[in-house]
């Protein structure tokens, strides 16, 4: 009788060790350590923001919309405008295959169509 119950307890035991043992991992991923100019710090991913940098889903999400976002956006057309020379350019339209942006130029209103693919194309210049 002795032996039957040594070999329950220690059969729980290793269950309940075992029980432990899997449930730990799926809770590790909940946890983010950190290490920055402040120093080093543990982070509860369920306290994550995820508008927040920091966030490992924000980060991701941030990767995923850079590769998908590899043609001319708005920023891009305005930047590449002031490169150009135009000045207090702004946007007028926004269309699938095109930016259209306004500005002035040597005292002269500008109107320039830049394409949508990588490297924002010149289309038009008015």
């Amino acid at each position: 009788m002795r032996k039957v119950s040594i070999t329950s307890f220690l059969s729980a035991l290793v269950g309940l060790g075992a029980v432990t043992l899997v449930a730990f991992p799926a809770q590790a991923d909940d946890l983010q350590l950190e290490l920055g100019k402040h120093g080093p710090r543990l982070k509860l991913m369920q306290d994550c923001d995820p508008n927040d940098d920091n966030c490992d889903g924000a980060r991701r999400d941030d990767r995923r919309d850079r590769r998908q976002s590899r043609g001319c956006t708005e920023d891009r057309a305005l930047d590449k405008a002031d490169r150009m020379g135009i000045r207090r350019a702004r946007i007028e339209s926004v269309g699938r295959r095109e930016i259209t942006v306004l500005g002035r130029q040597d005292g002269d209103r500008v109107r320039v169509t830049f394409g949508t693919e990588r490297g924002c194309p010149v289309l038009d210049r008015e």
